[in-house]
């Protein structure tokens, strides 16, 4: 109970932080799919400036939780086509650089500090930072877990820069890649994102990546737990000794 009071007491600005990363993007969709309905002209043969505006665009609100990944992907699609997979791909990678910073920026290592005042959480999170890269490929896999809250998650508990970037977008190609295929197939961008139609291979493979996902995460966490605990154990030995 202690730890619960001081994480509520000590970091509110981060978990104010996690509970608007959840919220925003409901709003973000609605209002990106109206607009580009409504101005489909605008990315109608676009010049090179305006891709390059666009990718700019969709970076900052993926970065911000302004909007989900997979709807910026089937957009990106249906606009420009297997020409601009290159440019989201780098989109992916700006946004998740941008929101690592910026969580940075709001956690200040405040997490961090709490959790080595618990000695048994901190050597837990210890281990798994140990396996960020993994960790980070399996977060990236699932669809339905938020890539703006995840990067505000994975940040502030330590995970490297490098690791967190590579693995992030390895992780998220799989699903990519699908999704930008039907968005590329696509007739109406409105419809496109209320409903993507991804069909019984599209279900199958979306409920895959939640299984390898979820499992891989639970086994990274039992294991992080068992050299916690290991660790933990030798130290009492020695210390009794």
């Amino acid at each position: 109970m202690s730890f619960l009071k001081e994480l509520l007491s000590q970091n509110k600005s981060t978990l104010f932080s996690l509970v608007l990363l959840t919220v925003l993007p409901l709003a973000g969709d609605s209002v990106l799919a109206w607009t580009l309905h409504e101005n489909q002209q605008w990315l109608v043969h676009p010049s090179a400036w305006q891709m390059l505006l666009y990718f700019v665009v969709v970076a900052c609100t993926m970065t911000l939780s302004l909007t989900h990944t997979t709807v910026v992907v089937l957009v990106t699609a249906f606009f420009f086509g297997w020409p601009g997979f290159i440019g989201m791909l780098l989109t992916y990678m700006l946004a998740a650089y941008g929101g690592y910073l910026i969580a940075h920026s709001l956690d200040q290592g405040k997490l961090i500090s709490l959790l080595e005042r618990f000695p048994r959480a901190h050597a837990i999170m210890h281990e798994l930072r140990r396996d960020s890269w993994r960790l980070v490929l399996l977060t990236r896999l699932s669809p339905v877990l938020p890539f703006a809250l995840i990067t505000f998650i994975l940040t502030v508990v330590g995970v490297p820069q490098r690791q967190f970037l590579t693995a992030s977008v390895v992780g998220m190609l799989p699903r990519t890649l699908f999704f930008y295929w039907l968005g590329t197939k696509a007739q109406d961008v409105l419809q496109l994102i209320q409903d993507p139609d991804t069909g019984t291979a599209g279900k199958v493979l979306v409920v895959a990546l939640m299984a390898v996902s979820l499992f891989g995460l639970y086994f990274l966490f039992t294991q992080a737990l068992k050299r916690a605990l290991a660790q933990g154990a030798e130290k009492e030995e020695k210390n009794v000794g």
